[in-house]
């Protein structure tokens, strides 16, 4: 028989699972109205009040278009490869936090001058305590408790890149197989920064797990404050992971007639774009989580178990992240896409030796016990410092036109 764990677990699964897919659904409308709005257009307005139907007319439409599946292709790895693209997303949001958590107790060694037995019986008691203890508190993730937590949501977020190489390759489509490439060195490049940005505040928090990091920041203050370059490093290299302008180069229509998706359609076309929106809203989460405080609202409004401050602790969780959302949306219609080269550049040039030198910026103050507001000022410091190098740096040289072919090009015109 199944333990009383057991069902909670699944209905929790299945709610977030049905919130997900759903949210996804409406970040499109919510997309399009922006993107509307910002060019000053008027948005799917059609169907049901402002539009708000869209999504469901959409979703069937994607449903009953006819799947198409080329004779070219490499039918088995044609058709996982969007599965993979969406199961790894899902799978990431597991040990992500999404409501009011409390940390997992500490495992610690035994220390004591009674005899080894006795003190192992204590400590297993003091031990078994704690678990009771946590386990009476319910965190709100599929998964808590989890040690290893953010680099179970790297790890899995990683995989992601075989299905959009898996689905590039089986097209057998040059153009397929071009953007394939490219994502994938695109993705494995800005997985090192996201990963070494978070080594500090892992340092300071003492712990990979979430609830405890959530919980460092609950007593010590945003991580925003002390680990603010980290977060710009973090915030920009979750943009190149989920292929985001501007570092959309993986779906560059006008360069690759749409990038290694270009022979898929109907449902497996929209697989993909489910997965790439589950891993906006994973790591908006991530963002809110690791830098913002989760559910931490600062002035002790969220330090009790009141009712009404288990509601603000959901608000606030899910404010911060729509926030983060909401600037995926906003930076899409902002900024122009970056060449493959300066993508590059700004990745191994930029991005790797910025976290590089923000590690052991954090591991000298911490190894020596200097105040954490030196790492701070220092973060910043280094921000406005390679900002104002990379203003100096020489442009691309500018390309010479053969005076015969500006006259040609003049009468072309004329």
């Amino acid at each position: 028989m199944p333990s009383f764990e057991f069902w909670p677990t699944l209905i929790v699964i299945a709610a977030v699972l049905f919130v997900i897919l759903h949210t996804v659904a409406y970040l499109i409308l919510v997309e399009r109205k922006v993107s509307a709005y910002m060019q000053d257009r008027i948005g799917p307005n059609r169907v049901g009040p402002f539009g708000f139907f869209q999504p469901l007319v959409d979703g069937v439409k994607m449903f009953i278009k006819e799947d198409i599946i080329p004779n070219h292709v490499d039918k088995v790895f044609y058709v996982a490869a969007p599965a993979i693209a969406t199961a790894t997303a899902l799978l990431a949001f597991a040990i992500v936090p999404f409501g009011p958590t409390s940390p997992p107790p500490n495992t610690v060694p035994i220390k004591s001058d009674l005899p080894a037995d006795d003190a192992r019986r204590i400590a297993n008691a003091e031990a078994e305590f704690d678990q009771q203890t946590y386990r009476e508190h319910r965190s709100y993730a599929i998964a808590p408790g989890i040690d290893i937590g953010i680099l179970f949501t790297f790890s899995i977020s990683s995989l992601a890149v075989y299905g959009i190489i898996l689905g590039g390759w089986s097209s057998n489509n040059k153009y397929s197989v071009l953007g394939a490439l490219r994502s994938s060195a695109q993705i494995i490049s800005y997985e090192i920064p996201l990963g070494m940005s978070i080594l500090g505040v892992v340092l300071y928090s003492g712990s990979l797990n979430l609830e405890k990091v959530i919980d460092w920041q609950a007593n010590h203050g945003w991580n925003i404050l002390w680990h603010p370059l980290a977060f710009f490093i973090f915030m920009t290299s979750v943009f190149a992971e989920c292929n985001r302008l501007p570092f959309d180069l993986p779906e560059a229509e006008q360069e690759l007639v749409g990038g290694y998706h270009t022979e898929y359609s109907s449902i497996k076309f929209g697989l993909f774009f489910l997965g790439e929106y589950t891993h906006m809203i994973t790591t908006s989460f991530l963002m809110a989580v690791v830098f913002f405080g989760g559910w931490h609202l600062p002035f002790g409004l969220t330090d009790g178990n009141a009712w009404w401050q288990q509601v603000l602790k959901f608000a606030a969780v899910g404010g911060k992240a729509g926030f983060f959302i909401l600037l995926y949306i906003v930076v899409r219609w902002t900024l122009p896409r970056f060449r493959f080269d300066q993508l590059m550049s700004i990745a191994w040039k930029v991005m790797i030796p910025l976290a590089m030198v923000n590690l052991v910026l954090v591991m000298f103050v911490r190894e020596f016990e200097l105040p954490i507001v030196v790492i701070s000022v220092a973060s910043l410091g280094l921000l406005v410092g390679s900002a104002w190098l990379n203003s100096k740096r020489p442009g691309s040289p500018r390309v010479r036109i053969d005076p015969r072919m500006k006259r040609s090009l003049a009468g072309t015109v004329s």
